[in-house]
């Protein structure tokens, strides 16, 4: 919480990168927002709370934790298989097997599972992101 995309990672690239600031915000905001509304076969589904539990989940197993969220969210949410995937892809990636990609979500659509890779990943490049740009704020002050 005290050093966030929103409130410092954006506007310390962008003085350091013009441009690159809004360029990987609106990257994070394109996939973060991306949805075809449904759930397995469940179709006009708001999703939202589900893609913030993902992004915060990733979030928190690389240490970063936000006061203004509800994490018990993520264990109502996210299925312990789903939790194991995530954190493989994320922590491990050569440790991702088909049998891990698999075991989660087993009546989805493969579209929907490239989706939680897609949150997953950027999820961790803005955790990367927000480590080095609070190393590179803590040089500079």
């Amino acid at each position: 919480q005290d050093y966030t995309w929103e409130d410092h990672g954006y506007s310390l690239i962008n003085r350091l990168y013009p441009d690159v600031g809004q360029l990987l915000d609106e990257k994070f905001q394109v996939v973060y927002n991306l949805t075809y509304n449904t759930i397995a076969m469940h179709c006009g589904v708001d999703t939202s709370m589900l893609r913030r539990a993902i992004w915060n989940y990733v979030h928190c197993v690389f240490g970063i934790r936000y006061d203004d969220y509800d994490y018990g969210e993520v264990n109502q949410l996210l299925e312990r298989n789903l939790k194991i995937y995530i954190k493989t892809v994320a922590c491990y990636p050569e440790k991702t097997t088909k049998r891990v990609y698999t075991q989660f979500w087993r009546h989805f659509k493969h579209s929907e599972k490239v989706h939680i890779n897609l949150l997953l990943l950027e999820a961790r490049m803005q955790a990367a992101l927000l480590y080095a740009l609070r190393a590179v704020t803590r040089y500079m002050t």
